[in-house]
């Protein structure tokens, strides 16, 4: 491996340090989670159509109060989430590509968003930038870690149930 590469898996892997990974894990719940540290309401959305003919198949707006990250409907659902935790990966390395003609250019994507509140905003394009190889890392990491913490679940029901109630079970459950 490069060390250009393992450079940024350790740097993606801080972040993913400092997320609480819900259990059980799926991506609405992690959602949740990155809201309630952020303090601000994050919405999950399928893009429109018009916005997947285009090509683009994830985009993060942030706006003055809320985050939106809009994903491609038209996929599997293994995918779909991995484009959510891509657009997550962009959100917590707070990455901005906020320009007159990006604004106008999903304005005519997603034209319900009032242009003025947008104080963020980042579609997916390819991966030859350093904000792009970080979020699809960190998207890489977020599910690796995710499928770790899932394999050491509870298996019996007692464990389950105290799993679920945030209740510490004994080591053999």
């Amino acid at each position: 491996m490069s060390r250009r590469y393992l450079r940024l898996r350790r740097y993606c892997q801080s972040e993913v340090d400092k997320i609480d990974f819900p259990r059980p894990f799926s991506v609405d719940a992690l959602c949740r989670s990155i809201a309630d540290r952020r303090g601000r309401e994050l919405h999950l959305h399928p893009l429109p159509r018009q916005a997947s003919l285009s090509g683009t198949c994830g985009v993060w707006i942030a706006t003055t109060t809320d985050d939106h990250i809009f994903y491609e409907s038209m996929t599997s659902r293994v995918h779909q989430e991995h484009i959510v935790l891509h657009e997550i990966g962009h959100l917590l390395f707070n990455h901005h590509a906020v320009g007159a003609k990006d604004t106008h250019m999903f304005g005519d994507l997603l034209p319900d968003l009032d242009a003025s509140l947008v104080t963020g905003l980042l579609g997916r394009t390819d991966y030859t930038t350093r904000q792009e190889r970080e979020a699809e890392m960190l998207a890489s990491l977020i599910r690796t870690s995710a499928d770790d913490a899932a394999q050491n679940r509870p298996r019996s029901v007692a464990g389950k149930l105290a799993a679920s109630l945030g209740i510490e079970a004994s080591a053999d459950e």
